[in-house]
C-alpha cells in the first residue's frame, strides 16, 4: 500500500502549487501475522455429548465450592449453554445432548407419500395406453368406413 508522506507545506505555496509528484510516496507493510483472535471465516463450535456431560459433571462438583464461573471462563462456555446442556440432561436421553444441525427441519417423510407417486405414474401411463387405445379405434372406424365405401362402389360399377 502506498501513501503520500505527512509533509506540512509551506504557507507560500498556493492550493494549486501542490502537484502529486511533488510529495514523496511512503510503502506502509501489512502486519506479518495475523491476530489469533480473527480467523479467515469463523466456525460455530458444536460440542460433543461426552463433552457436554464432562463439564455437566465438572460443574456439578465445583457448584459447592462456587467454581462454576471459573470453570465457565476456562472453556469459553456462557451460563446459559450450560443451563440448556442439564434440561436436556434432565429430560434422560443422551441424543438430547447432540448437536442439532441448523436451519429449518426437515419435516418426517410421509409413508403414503411414496403409494401416491406410484399410482401417479401408473395413472400416468394407462392415460397413455387410453389414448393410443383410442387413436387405433378411431383409425379402424375411418378404414372401415372406407372399405364399405369401396364395396358400394364396386356393387354399383359392377351392376351397371
Amino acid at each position: 500500500m502506498v501513501m503520500p508522506s505527512q509533509t506540512a507545506l509551506s504557507p507560500e505555496a498556493g492550493s494549486d502549487a501542490v502537484s502529486p509528484a511533488a510529495l514523496p510516496a511512503r510503502i506502509v507493510s501489512a502486519p506479518v501475522v495475523p491476530t489469533a483472535e480473527l480467523t479467515r471465516t469463523p466456525k460455530r463450535r458444536s460440542f460433543t455429548a461426552k463433552y457436554k456431560l464432562r463439564i455437566l459433571d465438572e460443574t456439578d462438583q465445583a457448584a459447592d465450592t462456587g467454581g462454576v464461573t471459573a470453570i465457565l471462563r476456562r472453556e469459553g462456555l456462557y451460563s446459559s449453554a450450560l443451563t440448556d446442556w442439564r434440561r436436556a440432561r434432565a429430560a434422560g436421553t443422551l441424543g438430547a445432548l447432540q448437536p442439532r444441525p441448523r436451519g429449518p427441519q426437515k419435516a418426517p417423510a410421509n409413508p403414503l407419500q411414496a403409494e401416491l407417486a406410484k399410482a401417479n405414474r401408473e395413472v400416468a401411463a394407462l392415460r397413455r395406453r387410453l389414448d393410443q387405445a383410442e387413436a387405433i379405434i378411431a383409425i379402424q372406424k375411418k378404414v372401415a368406413a372406407l372399405l364399405d365405401e369401396m364395396e358400394q362402389t364396386q356393387e354399383r360399377s359392377g351392376k351397371s
